[in-house]
């Protein structure tokens, strides 16, 4: 299952809910929306851990497993040029700029299924490919609710790109304590310090209009130029593929753009 815009669950195999676009909000509630987010609706089922399914999807080696696995068809294919035309934010590109195989992935910061991939595909994909230098990874911003915009903006006020991507992989790890607590902030406020915030630095974040402004177009421009609709959904290479990919299928993905 992938987190959609167009169906909404508090629980899976609920019946959809009508989506909502994410709206932006004033620099002086987003803080408050994350202090008292459990009064506020969210537009995916995504802080809904990972199926049993899903977790035991990583194999030992995902090169070796690819060579037994057929590639899945893309569900759409988009021009590389636009995709990786200068958005509304810098893209901080994971692995070596100059890989063959580029992997833009439009990501939730609560989406279950987008932790999934990040747990258990993630890894063997780094240490296969991009440590390797046949692909790199990019993160782009497309937050479902408040709480995923907020842990986005404190990922980006980070102070170099390495720490944005280890603040990433740290969020989705701990997904669960910060994604459903009842005080959001507090949470967020915990990991934050471990990258060096102070109080006053993370108030300081969540209160940037500007980069949440800026996170927005992020997303409405996936959703707009490119079709986004779920996460997580990646482009390799331009082809579209949406859903938490094993890794043993998206290494196919990658092993198929390399030949």
């Amino acid at each position: 299952m992938i987190e959609s815009i167009s169906h909404s669950n508090d629980q899976r195999g609920n019946a959809p809910q009508p989506s909502r676009k994410l709206p932006v909000l004033g620099s002086s509630l987003l803080l408050l929306a994350v202090v008292g987010f459990s009064a506020i609706e969210t537009t995916s089922a995504a802080a809904q851990p990972a199926t049993d399914a899903d977790a035991a999807q990583a194999p030992a080696s995902s090169a070796d497993a690819a060579e037994s696995v057929e590639a899945p068809e893309p569900t759409a294919s988009v021009d590389v040029a636009e995709l990786m035309a200068e958005g509304p934010l810098p893209d901080i590109v994971i692995g070596d700029p100059n890989a063959p195989v580029t992997i833009v992935e439009y990501a939730s910061m609560t989406c279950g299924h987008c932790a999934n991939f990040h747990e258990n595909s993630y890894p063997t994909i780094k240490t296969d490919y991009i440590d390797t230098g046949k692909a790199k990874l990019i993160i782009r911003e497309f937050p479902f609710d408040p709480r995923a915009l907020a842990a986005f903006m404190l990922a980006r006020c980070t102070q170099n790109d390495a720490q944005r991507t280890a603040m990433i992989d740290v969020l989705f790890d701990q997904q669960d304590v910060w994604a459903r607590a009842e005080n959001a902030s507090t949470a967020l406020l915990n990991i934050a310090r471990l990258a060096g915030f102070t109080q006053e630095s993370f108030a300081a974040c969540l209160n940037n209009k500007e980069l949440q402004e800026q996170i927005v177009a992020t997303q409405e421009r996936g959703q707009q130029e490119f079709g986004v609709d779920a996460t997580p959904t990646f482009f390799v290479n331009g082809d579209k593929y949406a859903g938490s990919l094993p890794p043993d299928q998206i290494a196919a993905i990658i092993e198929q753009k390399l030949r």
